[in-house]
């Protein structure tokens, strides 16, 4: 039997997710294999804390801080939106009044979150104000994404919503057929060169027009196998990455793969497993796996350079490339630093003790994690 069971069924918007909250599929001590223990660290280098805040706790939810125009923007389950200063100060904090599901997309002049009943609110990044408030088709579990005048909003029945900076008017909205199984997770959109990239459902990866949200290219990360409805999800998850030329994601029970960024032709994919997703650099695309192993790839061919597999059944976030260091967050509120060229321990640093669910976000000087329990807290190693 797989060590990862998966029976924590949601009914959501007619449909039914899986959800992979780690707490779901790792809390218990006494059944399954155990989470592995921290592994010595033999040689270590200088992690810096700059500073740290509370912003609340995250609820269900696994919120992702925004940094835009020098300035970090945070929220909670419990409506609080704050924004600070890179150097940690705060400059507003404000509560929207109901609970939020999902957030924070800022570019410095907005701040926008959303909400379990599919309400999305848009606050003015230099006051904390209300600028606007929208509605779309159902829960917003990832942050939104500003571009330009528009605010790009994905809802958890699989459309994607375009809406006015200005007033939060809907201006075009991408629909697709939703599967009878899926999983809830917080998949993200990036927003590059007058396009839309998300990944669906069924291991698709889809760009999209940014001015009318017309389907430019659809590309297949993976497919769905199995003789069960559970064995045969196969949905991308976290962030695609994105360069010039090319871009790539990953899928749960499916493959990492990367395609043409002109027309999703495919460039090279494996066989891979992941709940949150990637990074990389200018040699090695970087990948945490469903059981806790973190994977380095040649990125132009897909081949492995090295696996660090002493992070077992510790609920990784996905890994950030930070030039010589690759950062990882886990479940028990710890970050660890492994080497970029061979993957060895090299470093790490203790947070609140509370699971680091959203994925590490890169800042000036080092980057930011956001906790279960509401820390944030800015690191570096310079």
């Amino acid at each position: 039997m797989r060590y990862l069971v998966l029976l924590s069924l949601l009914i959501a918007s007619g449909c039914s997710s899986v959800s992979l909250n780690p707490l779901d599929w790792f809390g218990s001590k006494d059944s399954g294999p155990k989470m592995a223990e921290l592994p010595e660290l033999r040689s270590t280098i200088p992690v810096r804390v700059l500073w740290q805040a509370s912003v609340g706790p995250a609820g269900n939810g696994a919120f992702s801080p925004a940094v835009a125009a020098g300035s970090v923007f945070a929220a909670a389950h419990d409506g609080t939106v704050t924004r600070m200063e890179t150097g940690g100060r705060q400059l507003w904090r404000v509560s929207v009044g109901q609970p939020l599901s999902g957030g924070v997309g800022a570019d410095g002049s907005l701040a926008v979150v959303g909400t379990p009943e599919g309400e999305v609110i848009a606050l003015d990044g230099a006051s904390g104000e209300m600028r606007w408030r929208a509605r779309v088709s159902s829960e917003v579990l990832s942050p939104p994404v500003i571009a330009g005048d528009a605010v790009i909003v994905r809802a958890a029945d699989s459309r994607i919503f375009a809406l006015d900076t200005r007033d939060g008017k809907r201006r075009w909205v991408y629909q697709r057929a939703a599967p009878s199984l899926s999983i809830r997770t917080p998949v993200g959109i990036v927003v590059t060169r007058g396009v839309v990239l998300a990944g669906f459902s069924g291991g698709k990866l889809v760009a999209l027009a940014l001015s009318n949200g017309a389907p430019r290219w659809e590309a297949t990360v993976a497919l769905p196998r199995g003789a069960t409805e559970l064995e045969r999800v196969a949905d991308v998850v976290g962030l695609p990455w994105v360069t010039e030329r090319e871009v790539c994601a990953v899928a749960y029970q499916g493959r990492v793969a990367c395609f043409d960024l002109a027309n999703g032709n495919p460039l090279w994919s494996r066989a891979m497993s992941s709940t949150t997703g990637l990074d990389a650099d200018a040699r090695f695309l970087f990948v945490s796996d469903e059981k806790g192993s973190v994977h380095a790839l040649d990125r132009s061919r897909g081949s492995s350079v090295w696996t660090q597999d002493r992070l077992f059944r510790r609920g990784l976030t996905a890994p950030l490339a930070l030039g010589r260091q690759v950062a990882v967050g886990d479940i028990q509120g710890y970050v660890h630093f492994l080497a970029r060229d061979d993957g060895s321990f090299i470093g790490r640093a203790a947070t609140d003790g509370s699971p680091i669910q959203a994925n590490p976000v890169r800042l000036e000087v080092g980057f930011v994690v956001q906790t279960r329990s509401g820390g944030l807290y800015a690191l570096t190693t310079q």
